[in-house]
């Protein structure tokens, strides 16, 4: 039963969502280097996760009615949910994840707009489900599609992607009423940032943003698929469109390179001004430093700063393939950084990676990722709803006495739904409460448990008459114990 592979269980945790022993075991055999480009180059494994939903043998999802996830925001919930418990292709998830913390952008304000049904779609419309005819895929698709292409590509799908002009406001971005909220986060959050430091110049000027605003004037939204008009009607849908009689033509200059060579002022006219800005800020030399920081702090380290030898080997990559997200991702996954044990566990885990490792390592037969929607929300992470343009406050911030609660209560929800399971699982490793206890740590995977704790947990199996491993007492003990460990502090890291 140990899985015995710390590197491997290490590359799931952050590439994917964790891993089940038989997954872990399937990588290790294939070697590190091999379930790298495995995970990286994941088009080489069936997309097939939509066509099981709802088979047997699956964690499940709740219907009411019709499973509508093009339309009904909880039914989008579940579909990803499930998409990271069963997907064969779990860094594709992970990167979408990234993106939506990275461009976050929020359901309820476009559903305040438009109403949840237009919202949805704008958000999660996919291929997988019947959309109206010329509709735009969702966000979320967006990002997934894109996961580990071109940055610039991404950016330039995201700067009209109909979610986006409404979370930011370009819809409203005409001629002679410039509007700023995009123009400013696409330099602040989306690519250079303010600084590199506190004690380093800015990269940008409020004349820059003014002038970037002017740029994106006339990228704007329309109805991409027109039904009753109603925001209610299931079959309206948005998509971008260039007004050029909304375009401001006037002469913008900014106080960083535009074009390669140093001319800082726009020479192209029309549509094509935001293209040139766009590949500018993928150009600009903070940029790539600043992807580089994220991605550390998301799969190698949060706990420590990126050292500048890794800085500056990932955004070498970033510059010297053109932009290309794959090559940047493979530099993490192959760093000596990633691959030290000292990043095992230097993370903590976000809300939806405890609850979808905790699926995927507990069980699932008979269980709805319906029943962890509200749970995740209390945890402080609702999919689709960051809580602002910034994302949500990781690291130590996830963990509130309520969301540290939260964890605690759906750890209890799981290992009683799945008890019948956890027992017939742990039925060869009953005969003490020693075998049964490694057995538990070897099917979770938390980062080692000090002596007190252990300690702690072997209490708990001994707690009461003496062991005999009945069927009673290992309905009871199994499922108490995978419980205390879900619930443990030492699982809430990745």
């Amino acid at each position: 039963m140990a899985r015995h592979d710390d590197r491997t269980e290490h590359l799931l945790r952050r590439a994917g969502f964790g891993g089940s022993p038989d997954e872990v075991a399937e990588l290790a055999r294939i070697g590190y280097q091999a379930a790298v480009d495995l995970l990286v180059f994941y088009e080489q494994a069936p997309d097939d996760v939509d066509e099981r939903i709802g088979v047997p043998g699956h964690v499940g999802v709740t219907t009411r009615g019709q499973f509508s996830p093009d339309t009904s925001i909880t039914d989008a919930r579940q579909r990803w949910l499930f998409r990271m418990v069963h997907s064969r292709r779990p860094l594709q998830e992970k990167m979408a994840l990234f993106w939506h913390h990275h461009f976050a952008t929020a359901y309820q304000k476009i559903a305040d707009t438009y109403g949840g049904t237009v919202a949805t779609r704008m958000m999660a419309a996919s291929e997988a489900y019947n959309g109206p005819k010329n509709s735009p895929v969702g966000q979320i698709e967006l990002f997934r599609q894109n996961a580990l292409g071109s940055f610039y590509d991404l950016l330039v799908k995201v700067a009209r992607d109909p979610a986006m002009l409404v979370w930011l406001d370009g819809r409203l971005n005409v001629r002679g009423t410039p509007q700023e909220n995009f123009a400013r986060e696409v330099m602040e959050l989306f690519t250079m940032g303010i600084r590199a430091s506190d004690s380093s110049p800015n990269n940008y000027t409020e004349d820059d943003v003014k002038a970037a605003a002017r740029v994106f004037t006339g990228w704007n939204l329309t109805v991409g698929a027109r039904g009753a008009n109603n925001v209610n009607d299931a079959t309206l849908a948005y998509a971008y469109t260039y007004r050029s009689t909304q375009h401001d033509t006037g002469s913008k200059t900014f106080s960083f390179d535009i074009y390669p060579g140093g001319g800082r002022t726009i020479t192209s006219g029309g549509e094509q001004e935001g293209l040139d800005f766009l590949l500018a800020c993928c150009r600009h030399p903070q940029t790539g430093p600043r992807l580089a920081r994220k991605l550390y702090a998301f799969f190698v380290d949060e706990l420590h700063p990126a050292p500048q030898s890794f800085v500056d080997r990932v955004s070498g990559a970033y510059y010297a393939s053109n932009f290309d997200m794959r090559r940047v991702v493979l530099s993490v996954l192959l760093s000596p950084e990633f691959s030290d044990p000292s990043a095992y566990y230097a993370r903590y885990a976000w809300p939806v990676e405890f609850v979808v490792k905790a699926i995927k390592e507990t069980g699932w037969a008979g269980f709805s990722v319906d029943a962890a929607l509200t749970p995740l929300l209390s945890m402080g992470q609702s999919l689709f709803e960051p809580p602002d343009v910034n994302g949500w406050e990781t690291g130590a911030g996830w963990f509130s006495t309520g969301g540290m609660l939260a964890r605690m209560n759906f750890a209890a929800t799981l290992t009683q739904n799945q008890r019948f399971n956890l027992r017939e699982a742990a039925r060869p490793y009953k005969a003490t409460p020693e075998t049964l206890l490694a057995y538990t740590l070897d099917r979770l995977s938390p980062m080692p448990f000090d002596s007190p704790p252990y300690n702690d947990l072997l209490g708990y199996l001994r707690a009461g008459t003496s062991w005999t491993g009945s069927d009673t007492e290992l309905l009871a003990k199994a499922a108490g114990v995978t419980h205390l460990v879900l619930a443990s502090p030492e699982y809430q890291f990745v």
